[in-house]
């Protein structure tokens, strides 16, 4: 495992107050019993700032199959109309990432990147049916050969404050690779050609680089 690149400033920042605020609790002329408490909140904070930035280090699932992008938990699978790009209908495809979620997403099949587009927006709770087209957010169409090609969304949260992707038009990518990260709690969508062969239900988990959510016709 290792930290994303994302995380460095964050991790540093917090490891200072994190532990000047500990260091201060420390050296108060005040019994141990209370001190404790605050002490461990802050020590927790600090950790969980290493464990939201965290890259876990796994062997992908390679394969002629649609990788989810992300970790989390299935929370929509419905047939949508779709305005930005293809403008018609498509499955949607959708999971939440808790802020106990690994947040780096990557791509979920071979191809090249037709098209990118940064919005700005709302922050409104990423399970919330309309923050696909309120929140902030980045769409990302990932195209494999004609007639295969998905539109990936990264959802900003209620907690969310940047989004990071790295996509540029006419960029061969490979399965598995790194789109970027969602910093903290969000959400990353999926526009699926409506005849593709979904093979996740609501609720179930994922994994990204390793969960198959659809198979193409």
């Amino acid at each position: 495992m290792r930290f994303h690149k994302e995380g460095y400033k964050v991790i540093r920042n917090s490891f200072l107050i994190n532990g000047i605020v500990i260091l201060i609790f420390a050296l108060l002329p005040i019994v141990m019993a209370v001190k404790l408490p605050f002490i461990a909140v802050f020590a927790i904070l600090f950790l969980w700032s290493l464990y939201f930035f965290r890259v876990p280090n796994r062997k992908p699932n390679y394969g002629d199959h649609i990788l989810s992008s992300a970790d989390g938990t299935i929370v929509a699978i419905e047939e949508v109309f779709e305005p930005e790009y293809f403008k018609e209908n498509r499955l949607q495809v959708s999971v939440f990432m808790s802020g106990f979620d690994v947040h780096v997403n990557w791509y979920p099949f071979d191809g090249t990147i037709r098209y990118t587009k940064y919005h700005e927006g709302k922050y409104l709770l990423a399970r919330h049916p309309k923050s696909s087209e309120h929140n902030e957010r980045s769409s990302i169409v990932l195209e494999k050969e004609k007639g295969k090609d998905v539109l990936i969304r990264q959802v900003a949260g209620i907690m969310a404050r940047r989004i990071v992707f790295y996509s540029k038009v006419g960029q061969q990518v490979k399965q598995a690779e790194e789109i970027g990260m969602i910093r903290f709690g969000s959400r990353v969508d999926f526009f699926l050609p409506v005849d593709v062969k979904p093979v996740v239900k609501i609720g179930q988990k994922v994994r990204a680089q390793k969960t198959i959510i659809a198979y193409f016709s």
